[in-house]
């Protein structure tokens, strides 16, 4: 069977031709670099099952297309539960992670199909007790890692000396351990903290099985491959090659799964707004976009993260500049010291690596809408294509 032919929507005519189409501001989200994400993490980590964190772009299309390669998926809200619920996703695909749920979370899951959850403490721990072997925990361990982005096991996790009274307590109530998990944060700057935290939750899997406290035959990584912005980081197959040999000494009974996000979504799309209006002050030209730190960029607040932007316009003319967001908030503000062409009203600006932690967290504050979502290279027999925010 021939393979299908691709556009590539990030080439400047295509972006234009989709503005034209659907209008601004879009974030274009292009399905065949999702598979190609994918099949990076695939290739680096081949024998753990990739289940993709809906949490950075919780979209049907990103969804189906990891589904269509046969990956798994993450879920940690009843919202995201929701989601795949209405896509007719085998609940077998999915886990769900967040350490801390309300009943009504759990039970929400558990009516859909989801049987394997997360918990932390002995509170979250108390929450399955009469739910009658319905479900199994993995437990999740703090690794904390100062160096990475955003430090998750700040807010989630046991210490790891505390582990093994959790999961005794667990096996009082009747409460299945199926295995641990840990996630040391997101854009980690080497592998060496995954390698320590695979280290460490071995003995303590270890000493679970010895107990007979659980089967404990799962082990989930978490997260936080890094990609790119801007700055160049380490190939991911050359990232995870210590992680690789990390797990390769780990039992063979061992089921090593992960929880990628924003490796999956990042690269695969691209935020476009036009510009507004334009002024000059204090020697600088402000340019101001449809779409800002209360839109699509809001991951510049929340995450952290740094967006590559540049006009589609060209010049050898380069100014001083300024991109500003749409609202009447003075900290909506892009970008600063920029050179770039002269540009006007109905010019084009592209961010680059703006699938993870933009339009997840946009807002429409000041009654400024929310980007365009448009799914483009999508396989044959999928619907539909393009969701409005």
């Amino acid at each position: 069977m021939a393979r299908p032919r691709f556009t590539d929507p990030f080439q400047p005519a295509e972006v234009r031709r989709l503005v034209r189409e659907f209008g601004s501001p879009l974030l274009i989200l292009d399905c065949e670099r999702v598979r190609v994400q994918y099949r990076k993490l695939r290739k680096a980590l081949p024998h753990v099952d990739l289940h993709y964190a809906l949490k950075p772009l919780p979209h049907a299309a990103v969804v189906e297309t990891v589904l269509g390669e046969g990956g798994w998926l993450d879920l940690a809200t009843t919202g995201e539960v929701a989601l795949v619920r209405s896509l007719g996703v085998d609940p077998a695909r999915c886990i769900h992670t967040h350490p801390i749920k309300r009943p009504a979370d759990i039970e929400n899951a558990l009516d859909y199909g989801v049987t394997t959850f997360v918990a932390d403490n002995p509170d979250e721990v108390h929450k399955f007790a009469h739910l009658n072997g319905r479900c199994e925990l993995l437990l999740r361990v703090s690794f904390r890692a100062p160096g990475a982005v955003c430090d998750l096991s700040r807010k989630f996790g046991c210490d790891p000396e505390a582990l093994l009274d959790i999961a005794r307590l667990a096996a009082e109530l009747g409460v299945t351990v199926r295995g641990l998990s840990f996630h040391v944060g997101s854009q980690a700057p080497d592998a060496a903290k995954h390698v320590e935290a695979v280290g460490a939750c071995a003995k303590l899997m270890a000493a679970v099985r010895r107990e007979k406290l659980g089967p404990c035959d799962t082990l989930d990584i978490g997260g936080g491959f890094p990609i790119h912005y801007g700055t160049p980081v380490e190939d991911i197959v050359r990232f995870c090659a210590p992680l690789r040999a990390a797990l390769q000494k780990l039992p063979r009974r061992v089921r090593v799964i992960a929880e990628p996000g924003r490796f999956i979504a990042g690269p695969a799309a691209i935020g476009v707004a036009s510009v507004m209006g334009r002024a000059q002050r204090e020697g600088h030209w402000w340019y101001y976009l449809d779409d800002g730190l209360y839109g699509s960029y809001s991951g510049q607040l929340y995450d952290h993260a740094r967006y590559p932007v540049e006009p589609l316009r060209d010049s050898p003319e380069r100014l001083p500049a300024v991109l500003a967001g749409p609202t009447c908030d003075s900290i909506d503000v892009i970008a600063e010291n920029l050179m770039l062409p002269k540009l006007k009203a109905g010019d084009l600006v592209v961010g680059r690596a703006m699938g993870a932690y933009t339009w997840a967290s946009a807002t429409d504050f000041n009654f400024f809408p929310r980007a365009t979502v448009v799914a483009v290279n999508r396989h044959p027999g999928d619907t539909g294509g393009v969701y409005p925010a």
